[in-house]
């Protein structure tokens, strides 16, 4: 079966999870896999970013590196990256030829659409000397927490997907930092929950967790803010490049800054035109890293939301900077609905109507999920034709 057939069909989204599966499809097919380098980033915010700074370095050095993400904003080969390049539909659809030989019928029907993919992608990575694996929205739980690891990377841990990490940080933390099998680097937290849970799991299970700046020395100050202004770098994007490069640092790998030349990922506040800022943030902590990177200005925010995301507390932040919005309709059953929505928008005195086209003499900032970019990009492509 052709492979975007064969993922059609499967759900994106589950009330329920057996987060068992995984584990023992992994088990039965894990001699397939070749023995390589993982390295996995899980946390809420900051590890695409993160991953593809850290597997750009590692390409560029002369490592060949695969990097898996999620979600895609346009086109699903956007998860899957090798050296430099999504991977094309041939190669995908070979690999996913090969591993419907390996499972089982029941197996590969039972895997969850993201599963699918994490197994998916590890095949088409299979001779990389690198791997960077990202996990979907959980820690320990997650399908890419089975594969054995050469070390975590944990980027700020926050509120997200409560329903299935838990309704505390401690909670998400334990959950999170649960992956960790040996040893992780710990990016700077804002809650120090988080740190307390690292602390107690270093005696729990026996592992190593370090602080970003264990690996971080003054030339490497100095590498980061000039790689930053090159590419235009705000704060927090700025934090996930020093992650990567304590990374590279833990390696005993040498970087120097043109190995990190095209190495920011598309949809992490990115200027897609002059007037135009896209950032597939949907949190409360992201949506204050960018009140902190766009406090100032004023922009109309094209936005929509899902019913679980706290919505509310993601406008009241970026209020400061909000013109007034407009609410970009997505077809989706799981966002929110129109009224209650403008209910919201209303309560917090934000004015508002539907988007339906670009003024070239407003300022912009897309902001929502990754769902609200690709709608964003889709129709004002339409627009544009």
């Amino acid at each position: 079966m052709v492979l975007k057939k064969f993922l059609s069909d499967k759900p994106l989204y589950y009330t329920e999870i057996d987060y068992m599966r995984m584990p023992r499809v992994y088990e039965k097919i894990k001699h397939h896999f070749t023995q390589t380098n993982i390295i996995h980033i899980v946390g809420t915010n900051g590890k695409g970013t993160t991953g593809r700074f850290l597997a750009t370095a590692l390409h560029n050095i002369g490592y060949k590196t695969g990097h898996y993400t999620s979600p895609h904003i346009l086109e699903f080969n956007e998860r899957i990256w090798i050296d430099g390049n999504n991977v094309n539909d041939v190669s995908l659809q070979i690999t996913h030829e090969r591993l419907q030989t390996i499972l089982t019928r029941e197996d590969s029907d039972s895997l969850s659409f993201f599963e699918y993919t994490t197994l998916l992608a590890r095949f088409c990575f299979n001779d990389c000397d690198y791997i960077v694996l990202e996990a979907g929205l959980g820690g320990v739980h997650d399908a890419t927490a089975v594969f054995p690891k050469l070390l975590t990377l944990v980027t700020p841990i926050a509120y997200d997907h409560e329903s299935f990490l838990g309704n505390d940080i401690s909670s998400i933390a334990r959950e999170k930092l649960g992956a960790v099998q040996k040893i992780a680097i710990l990016a700077k937290q804002k809650y120090r929950d988080v740190d307390a849970i690292a602390q107690s799991m270093i005696k729990e299970k026996n592992i190593s967790i370090y602080t970003l700046d264990a690996f971080i020395k003054k030339q490497d100050l100095s590498n980061i803010k000039m790689i930053s202004k090159e590419l235009r770098l705000v704060e927090y994007l700025q934090d996930n490049l020093k992650l990567s490069i304590a990374c590279l640092n833990f390696l005993k790998l040498t970087y120097v800054k043109e190995h990190f030349k095209n190495s920011k990922l598309f949809g992490r506040l990115t200027y897609y035109k002059e007037n135009i800022i896209v950032d597939v943030g949907h949190n409360p902590l992201a949506a204050k890293s960018i009140l902190n990177a766009l406090n100032g200005e004023k922009y109309t925010l094209i936005y929509n939301t899902y019913k679980d995301k706290d919505y509310e507390q993601i406008l009241q932040i970026l209020k400061p900077i909000i013109e007034s919005v407009e609410i970009i309709k997505i077809k989706d059953d799981r966002i929110e609905s129109l009224e209650l929505l403008e209910t919201t928008l209303t309560d917090l005195e934000i004015e508002y109507t539907n988007f339906q086209t670009i003024d070239g003499n407003k300022k912009y900032l897309i902001f929502g999920s990754f769902s609200v970019v690709e709608e964003f990009l889709l129709r004002t492509r339409k627009i544009s034709e």
